[in-house]
């Protein structure tokens, strides 16, 4: 009997980047959850095993791709398989005040966050990889697009030209029936915020004093939007961007 549910992903075949460790691996987790057969990226090869492992069902595939080395994504683009959807998760967080950055900061920010997610999708069209009324989820963030901190501007830049190129793509691959589309977290509690000099109290109080829903977003907060712009319940949905932030945004 055909599945009805629209927010299925069964039958599909779904990249998910950055799959290692937080929402990548949520995504991924979330996506196998659905039906979908999966393939994971990331260029830690321990924890992306630890993720392939813990995928529900099975034909599911892993592949090592670093986003800070361009070259290494077209290298592994003819060991993908066609796909009907990718979420682009992979990400680097940069902090420094303006006067201190320097162009090599900046190019390792956009290239992780930027620049190696478009090509992808790029080299996955030329080589036919993307099939079509596929759809191509980006995790771009409120910092930047929506809003401001001090000392991150580069990682700011680095996530609102994502969303300029998402846009745009969007309406260049719209006569392909490709979707794209971004989704827009706030701070999102994964491995990237708890360093070593933030504490488990200094962020729980934070999160009640900045956060109208007093907690920061969880992995698979983020996940269920990824899945859902995924899925075919959002086959009427381009160009936009989901902001996911509890709303911090609009305080």
């Amino acid at each position: 009997m055909l599945n009805n549910n629209p927010f299925s992903l069964e039958g599909k075949s779904i990249l998910v980047t950055g799959a290692s460790s937080g929402i990548g691996r949520s995504t991924a987790q979330l996506c196998a959850e659905m039906g979908a057969k999966v393939v994971v990226s990331g260029r830690n090869i321990d924890r992306l095993n630890n993720t392939l492992e813990s995928l529900q069902g099975d034909c599911h595939s892993s592949i090592i791709m670093d986003f800070s080395d361009p070259a290494s994504i077209e290298r592994q683009i003819p060991f993908i398989p066609q796909i009907d959807g990718i979420a682009n998760c992979a990400g680097i967080a940069d902090m420094n005040p303006f006067p201190f950055i320097n162009q090599e900061e900046i190019e390792s920010v956009f290239s992780v966050n930027c620049f190696s997610p478009v090509m992808l999708v790029k080299h996955l069209l030329t080589k036919k990889k993307l099939q079509k009324g596929s759809s191509v989820v980006f995790v771009s963030s409120i910092d930047g697009p929506r809003i401001v901190h001090p000392g991150n501007s580069v990682y700011s830049a680095s996530k609102s030209a994502l969303v300029g190129m998402a846009r745009n793509m969007a309406i260049d691959l719209a006569g392909k029936k490709i979707r794209v589309n971004c989704v827009l977290p706030g701070t999102t509690d994964t491995p990237m915020i708890r360093t070593s000099n933030v504490t488990e109290d200094m962020l729980q109080e934070t999160a009640r004093t900045s956060c109208p829903m007093k907690r920061f977003a969880s992995s698979e907060d983020i996940a269920n939007a990824i899945v859902f712009l995924l899925s075919d319940a959002s086959t009427y949905v381009t160009g936009t961007e989901l902001v996911i932030d509890g709303g911090y945004s609009i305080l």
